[in-house]
């Protein structure tokens, strides 16, 4: 490769001792005058945590200023480093056929101990539009997380998009975008890079204040850069303002001020704290592992979000009969009320694809086992679900029971014999607490015999009670109790203190001093879920002879590969309602588009009003299910009386109508890391009017979903991104500049937009997915304002692993008054033949073409005077 990637302005060679800089091992006091030039928004934290002082943060050689701030933001520095603190500098560097490998020495002693002396960057260019550097203690290997699995080609570059500049004049380095001279990640600052053995610390301004994803955590879709801090430890606490919940995404997506797009991605699963200020820039502090990121260059949002996937992998096409909606409760204590409640569902005409029990149908809250007192009859019952074309899903716990007779309960005994289950610092049987009355104990999911062990406690349970799904719940790790403690170390209490919820990182979990086959939990506590999650997938699709359907609380990068994720312990809430929605789109920017959140709220009691919307809103989630939480009201459609029934139909009707383009748009993100539900921005990035939006969001790029968010307005406003755009209700046109519409609702009635342009495969709705699937292929064609539309369907068996070559996509383009259908495979079970076609948008008139009786592909029709159809056939 003969091309010069990296941009070498001045580097410096020689070592610089700590003791140059220091005396009597104190750091040097900061120079006032350069701490005076430091604006407020630029200050980086030299004291993070809530114990520093003047004396503490000068004993450091930073300065010591408290913010002027009338608005008290808790977050602005007043300890932070001067301009040109010295950290590392370049000592060596060498270009590399496929990147750069260049050292870097400590030139002052850091305020963390086990400073690392001697570190290496290693930059890889691993596509146009992908570029890699990690940062290694050379001498010591550390914990790299083996998720998510990367399974990338061998670099090869063409036509970079971007250049890694090494500068002198501050010691960093910048990644460019080429075209256009933007900095895309700026370290050319390092006076706060730290790399000590238990602290990591990396600062990067940023091109703009658009900036997206880094989750999982309550919050806007567009994330704050207002001295925002975000912990990534995954953890079992509902959702709620600056608490770190289930999971852990370090992936970010960034507008530039010009409209292109990029994204960064740390792959790193200790914890992390990551710090946005207003500056804009973004501080990076991990408590372990190394410095490992991919940086994405787009240009546009998709390319980002495709080339992530790239990365981390694409999302797990899931089963037909998934996207069907869901009926759960826990406190169904019996299965006679589990018959009840569904029975009068289906009796006020909600269809029900999927029935789900909670814990309650468990003897003893133990894993695997079924209350044949309370749920007797369970098999026989999922058996006549089966015979209806409806499903059974399941929770399953990750934690079994450590307290049952030897020889009574076989998930124990047979992890004993494979020695499978977590061990305690000194190598005993970690014991610990959840739902079992007396201990728990815990699969270490990353051993090598787990999935063995795990495969055998599923079918042993199969074999009983022939269950469709697995709820894996809890499994942040999530554990109440320590019965003999955490011993005292510096895995329990680490020299930095992560704002973790509860304070000590075991609070809720296991002790970080727990040992797994793959280390210390320290290292791979984020990692519990997605290990669990990969064996349960794999294991339940063997079980099954189909896919999988699994949906897991706790997430790490890339788990999208395995299953999809809900929303958590939700309260019942106008406010969560609104904040279901970014906690949506931030998923299917991390590759999960299997999501949505408990629909009427977990905690706290419902109202109607409430729950209404929420059950509009809630037919558009990808994942569509009811449940809440014990001792509450009921609030499955039919407790909550005529108007939530009424309109729980009616949005149902419609998801069910729409369920061959809701799965083809699952096909597209399988294959190409395309996104579900999105983000508005995603679909219309140079329109910075969408960069905001976080009420509203498409499927695909047909579909606007407006969800009504408060109780009982006349009217609400919905943004419309320039074009033309059909009320989905009454077909009428809405021609925008990229302007709000006040478009009036009624209680039963989510406002949906089609936008021209698409065509969209329908079929008539009815109780079950199986049935639906039966019906003839409708095709809505929403011309846009030049009388063109295009579209596509993908089709196969709804259940088999590996599809192969058996499936069909049928392709689809209309203009002015014809419409074209070929195909691009053709699979030995074709999808039912198309029987209508209606076109909008044509001279202001609705036309129907019927085509009744075609059964073959590619067809052709001509739509001219409705009353005049043509079609035939092509070859």
């Amino acid at each position: 490769m003969k091309r010069i990637i990296l941009s070498l302005i001045v580097v410096y060679f020689g070592n610089i001792s700590a003791n140059d800089k220091t005396t009597n091992g104190n750091f040097l006091k900061a120079d006032p005058s350069q701490c005076l030039a430091v604006p407020q928004n630029e200050r980086l934290d030299c004291w993070p945590g809530s114990d520093g002082n003047q004396e503490k943060c000068e004993s450091r050689g930073c300065c010591w200023s408290p913010p002027n701030s009338v608005r008290g933001l808790p977050n602005i520095p007043y300890c932070f480093y001067q301009p040109k603190a010295e950290s590392y500098k370049f000592t060596n560097v060498s270009e590399l056929p496929d990147g750069i490998s260049a050292f870097l020495e400590r030139s002052s002693k850091s305020p963390y101990p086990r400073d690392v002396s001697t570190i290496q960057l290693i930059v890889t260019y691993q596509s146009d539009s992908i570029l890699r550097f990690k940062i290694i203690d050379p001498s010591n290997p550390r914990f790299e997380s083996p998720f998510p699995e990367i399974d990338l080609p061998q670099p090869k570059t063409e036509n970079p998009l971007y250049k890694f500049n090494i500068e002198n004049d501050k010691q960093g380095f910048k990644i460019i975008r080429r075209s256009d001279d933007s900095v895309i990640f700026d370290a050319s600052d390092l006076s706060n890079f730290i790399y000590s053995d238990q602290f990591l610390q990396i600062t990067t301004k940023l091109p703009s204040t658009n900036i997206y994803g880094l989750g999982e955590e309550r919050k806007r879709f567009r994330v704050s850069t207002d001295w925002k801090q975000i912990t990534f430890f995954n953890h079992d606490a509902a959702p709620q303002d600056n608490v770190n919940i289930y999971g852990t995404h370090p992936f970010y997506l960034l507008v530039e001020n010009s409209t292109n797009a990029h994204g960064v991605f740390l792959k790193n699963s200790n914890g992390l704290e990551l710090v946005l200020q207003p500056t804009p820039a973004l501080t990076y502090r991990a408590i372990g592992g190394i410095l490992d990121f991919y940086v994405f260059l787009g240009p546009t949002p998709s390319d980002v979000l495709k080339q992530y996937q790239e990365v981390v992998g694409k999302p797990k096409m899931p089963p037909y009969w998934s996207l069907g909606f869901h009926l759960c409760r826990w406190g169904i204590i019996d299965l006679e009320s589990t018959k009840k409640v569904l029975q009068r569902n289906l009796d006020a005409g909600i269809p029900i694809e999927t029935q789900w029990n909670d814990l309650d149908y468990m003897e003893d809250h133990n894993d695997f086992t079924y209350n044949k007192s309370a749920f007797g009859g369970l098999p026989e019952f999922v058996q006549e679900l089966h015979k209806q074309g409806r499903r059974y899903a399941i929770l399953i716990d990750p934690g079994v029971s450590g307290s049952e007779l030897p020889g009574s309960y076989p998930p124990y005994d047979r992890g004993v014999e494979l020695d499978v289950f977590v061990k305690n610092s000194t190598g005993q049987i970690f014991i610990g607490k959840v739902w079992n009355s007396l201990t728990t104990v815990f699969p270490d999911f990353t051993h090598p015999n787990a999935y063995t062990y795990w495969k055998e406690m599923l079918k042993e349970f199969h074999d009983l009670v022939p269950f469709d799904g697995a709820w894996i719940d809890m499994n942040e790790p999530s554990n109440s109790e320590w019965p003999y403690g955490c011993p005292d170390s510096e895995l329990e209490n680490p020299p930095y203190r992560l704002n973790t919820d509860g304070g000590a990182l075991h609070e809720k979990t296991f002790c970080m001093t727990a040992k797994q086959h793959l280390g210390v939990h320290y290292d791979i506590h984020n990692l519990y879920g997605i290990s669990e999650a990969n064996i349960t997938s794999r294991a339940l699709s063997e079980i099954l002879g189909e896919r999988s359907f699994i949906i897991s609380r706790s997430t790490f990068s890339g788990q999208g590969r395995y299953g999809g994720h809900w929303g958590g312990d939700v309260y019942s809430t106008w406010d969560e309602l609104r904040y279901s929605i970014p906690h949506l789109l931030d998923f299917s920017l991390f590759g999960m588009p299997l999501m949505g959140s408990d629909i009427c709220g977990f905690n706290d009691n419902t109202t109607e009003p409430l729950c209404n919307r929420w059950m509009q809103l809630g037919a558009f989630y990808p994942f569509s299910r009811n449940h809440n939480s014990e001792k509450l009201m009921d609030q499955d459609p039919a407790a909550m009386g005529e108007q939530v029934i009424r309109s729980s139909i009616k949005a149902l009707n419609i998801r069910y109508s729409l369920l061959p383009f809701l799965y083809t748009l699952f096909w597209h993100a399988s294959k190409n890391g395309s996104t579900v539900a999105r983000p508005l921005m995603v679909e219309f990035p140079d329109d910075p009017n969408t960069y905001d939006i976080d009420t509203a969001f498409l499927w695909g790029s047909a579909l606007l979903i407006a969800p009504v968010l408060e109780d009982n307005p006349s009217s609400i406003s919905v943004y419309l991104p320039k074009g033309r755009w059909y009320n989905f209700y009454d077909r009428k046109p809405l021609n925008s500049k990229g302007e709000y519409f006040e478009i009036a609702v009624d209680r039963e009635t989510i406002p949906l937009f089609i936008r021209g342009g698409s065509i969209i495969p329908m079929q008539t709705p009815a109780n079950t997915t199986e049935e639906v699937r039966k019906s003839d292929i409708k095709l809505l064609v929403a011309l846009d304002e030049d009388g063109k539309a295009s579209g596509n369907l993908y089709w196969d068996d709804g259940v088999s692993v590996d599809v192969g070559s058996d499936y069909t996509v049928l392709e689809f383009s209309a203009e002015g008054n014809k419409v074209d259908v070929t195909s691009s495979n053709l699979g030995r079970t074709p999808p039912p033949k198309i029987s209508s076609i209606e076109v909008i948008g044509n001279g202001n008139q609705n036309m129907m073409a019927d085509i009744l009786g075609i059964d073959r592909y590619p067809v052709k029709v001509i739509c001219g005077n409705p009353t005049q159809i043509l079609y035939y056939i092509t070859h």
